[in-house]
């Protein structure tokens, strides 16, 4: 597990189904730094009774001492497509389950699985097989991302699949989710696309602003329509410019919108990063993956959908011209990026893989934070920020080996 956690000896993943972290007994987690909503802890602690984060420890708790550690809430992702050789997109339920758990051993202990481009029947069928996964508690949703995207901007989707956002066609996906589409992207400019925004609005689903072509005006016509994401924010979209400010500005402007960001060095220059944070503001940023089968499995060709993919030195890139096809990367990676080369206030990187995305999809009352009541979903990073544990609902997913 070295090599996956970034630590060695220093951590210890469960076999199998994750294991009790503590019995019956109650656990009280002390000594770390505590990242909480309102600040950090130094030196504070975390109780966890049974599945949920307690307000007082009672007598019979076991104590576990971390200190020179770090405590962070659980991580959301909003945007996945899979991990350790595993596809949301194509592979089996228990592919499906594999990626999950590839991601979990990385600090991500709520996910919403999405697919790429493909054909109606062939999308309404995956919505069925993730919808039961989501009815198990295994994923917090599913996200679309295409066919309703510009052939402009389609990166690594492809274009023989796309469709204009017809709303018909829009709410047969939402159907065949049988209440778990989390969130759709759309290239709103396209025929339909404000008329799918308004329709996803009215169903409780995120429409997301991505894989567009769409000018300024045209993206601040979507917002206003109900948009409320923009998709990997500065990729598969126009760049900013002095004269024709694109999609960026006006997804960045704007206080209802949050912006997704794919920290991996890859996909954003630093100075990109920070102008997203600046203009947006630290509640208004959620990191992504934008994972793909490779993710915590290692270089090789892979299929994304139907497209072929090579992945060399942890870069996803299609076969065929080359353009960036998701990535490899997990949240604990993109964490300690932001906290030790972005120069990030940890409380700010934390929100944007915790909270934001909990608000978001409507869960903050149960995950995104260290609060009493809330699932016991918690991450345990070193001194260096490399992760060493990973609690999920109180039972431990990563086991951190102290002493």
């Amino acid at each position: 597990m070295a090599n996956a956690l970034g630590a060695r000896g220093t951590a210890r993943e469960t076999t199998h189904q994750p294991r009790p972290a503590h019995g019956k007994a109650p656990l009280v987690l002390s000594g770390a730094d505590v990242v909480m909503p309102t600040g950090t802890l130094a030196k504070g602690h975390v109780v966890v009774d049974g599945t949920r984060i307690a307000g007082t420890a009672p007598q019979n708790a076991h104590r576990i001492d971390l200190t020179g550690h770090w405590l962070v809430p659980g991580f959301v992702d909003l945007h996945n497509h899979g991990g350790g050789g595993a596809s949301f997109t194509s592979g089996t339920a228990d592919d499906v389950l594999k990626g999950i758990h590839t991601h979990r051993l990385h600090g991500t202990t709520t996910l919403v699985a999405s697919t790429v481009t493909g054909d109606m029947g062939f999308l309404a069928r995956r919505a069925g097989l993730l919808s039961e996964l989501a009815e198990q508690g295994d994923i917090a949703g599913i996200h679309f991302e295409g066919p309703f995207i510009s052939p402009c901007r389609k990166g690594a989707h492809s274009e023989e699949l796309l469709r204009d956002p017809d709303p018909a066609e829009v709410r047969k996906l939402i159907d065949a989710a049988r209440g778990h589409a989390a969130m759709v992207t759309l290239a709103t400019e396209l025929p339909g696309g404000l008329d799918s925004v308004r329709l996803l609005a009215d169903h409780g689903v995120i429409a997301a602003v991505g894989h567009t072509d769409a000018t300024y005006e045209q993206t601040v016509r979507a917002v206003d329509a109900g948009a409320t994401v923009a998709t990997h924010l500065f990729n598969a979209m126009p760049p900013l410019g002095h004269r024709e400010p694109g999609p960026v500005a006006a997804l960045l402007e704007d206080e209802r919108v949050t912006v997704e960001l794919i920290n991996d060095g890859t996909h954003l220059h630093p100075a990109a990063l920070q102008l997203a944070f600046h203009h947006a503001g630290a509640d208004r940023v959620a990191f992504i993956t934008d994972a793909m089968d490779a993710a915590g499995f290692g270089d090789g060709r892979y299929m994304l959908g139907p497209l072929e993919v090579d992945v060399t030195d942890g870069v996803a890139r299609l076969v065929e011209g080359g353009s960036i096809a998701g990535s490899t990367l997990t949240l604990d990676r993109a964490l300690k990026r932001a906290v030790t080369i972005d120069r990030l206030p940890i409380e700010d990187a934390v929100a944007a893989l915790s909270a934001n995305p909990a608000k978001l999809l409507g869960r903050y009352d149960r995950i995104g934070s260290l609060e009493p009541g809330k699932d016991a979903d918690l991450v345990v990073l070193d001194s260096g920020f490399d992760l060493v544990g990973v609690m999920r609902r109180g039972e431990w997913v990563v086991e951190p080996q102290l002493g």
